[in-house]
């Protein structure tokens, strides 16, 4: 099995779409996790064969993942091989000297972003700038460490003036979820895709007629279903991983972006707000 630091892109892909696997499909995505190098070798018969389930389980599961059919799956495969992997990657270990754990570290945090990257639509996070650069006001909602995103979410557009509020307290998600409109959108953070207060608060806006959009790394999870749009990010998390710096810096990297859409859409008024904001806080620092 590959480690979080070794993960490439097709495997960050996969990750995405566990929970919107056949129980099928599972297999063959436990099989191509584990047994990635020998994938190109293998046949759609063999391969099936190996994870136990029928072709057409295999056809379904590159499918889901984008492409046409196992040839083109392969062929992925078999591009991402040719990159050698570096001897900083791995786990850390308590054997580490403190270089390479920096260095370990260091590649991993690259690795979120660029897995990022691979993870989300061009088309989606455009619909999103103009969704967001449309609206009378926006909530960012999040809970834990996706509730302390939210509020620098808030930070970054207040400063150019942008009608943004960031709610972390759940009871206070739902009361300011149903004061939103048509004219409104809500974005909701969360790794897992099951954040209930999180989800809770993304319906109450979307019944309230509010445009939705998911930031997280499940393309099938129970928030998706309730967002106009998906923004998908790294950094994936166990159970026992909650809170990690891998994933946060995979949403301020989409943070940062849709940010920057709105930025540009409004450069003036942005450059007007970003001016008066710092100069409020002058006093502020000696």
């Amino acid at each position: 099995m590959f480690t979080v630091n070794e993960t490439s892109d097709l495997q960050a892909r996969i990750h995405s779409y566990l929970n919107s696997f056949t129980k099928a499909e599972k297999k063959v995505a436990e099989f191509v996790l584990q047994k990635t190098e020998d994938l190109m070798y293998l046949s759609i018969t063999e391969l099936a064969e190996k994870a136990d389930v029928g072709e057409t389980s295999v056809l379904r599961f590159c499918r889901k993942l984008g492409f046409k059919g196992y040839q083109d799956f392969k062929l992925s495969v078999a591009k991402e091989s040719m990159n050698p992997v570096s001897e900083i990657d791995g786990e850390i270990s308590e054997n580490d000297a403190i270089e390479v754990t920096m260095q370990k570290i260091t590649r991993n945090n690259i690795n979120v972003i660029q897995e990022t990257m691979s993870l989300l639509d061009p088309a989606s996070l455009e619909k999103a700038v103009n969704a967001v650069w449309h609206a009378d006001k926006v909530h960012f909602y999040g809970v834990g460490t996706s509730g302390i995103t939210a509020l620098d979410a808030k930070s970054k557009f207040m400063r150019i003036g942008f009608p943004v509020d960031a709610i972390a307290d759940s009871h206070f998600q739902s009361m300011a979820a149903a004061t939103l409109s048509d004219k409104d959108v809500a974005i909701g953070i969360t790794v897992s895709g099951s954040t209930k207060d999180t989800i809770d608060s993304l319906k109450m806006a979307r019944e309230n007629g509010a445009y939705t959009i998911a930031l997280t790394h499940y393309a099938r999870s129970p928030i998706t279903k309730l967002a106009d749009v998906v923004l998908l990010t790294s950094g994936k998390e166990s159970p026992l991983q909650g809170g990690s710096l891998a994933s946060k810096i995979a949403q301020l990297h989409v943070i940062d972006m849709l940010f920057m859409g709105i930025f540009l859409k409004q450069k003036d008024h942005a450059m007007y707000y970003r001016e008066k904001t710092a100069k409020a806080v002058l006093n502020k620092i000696y």
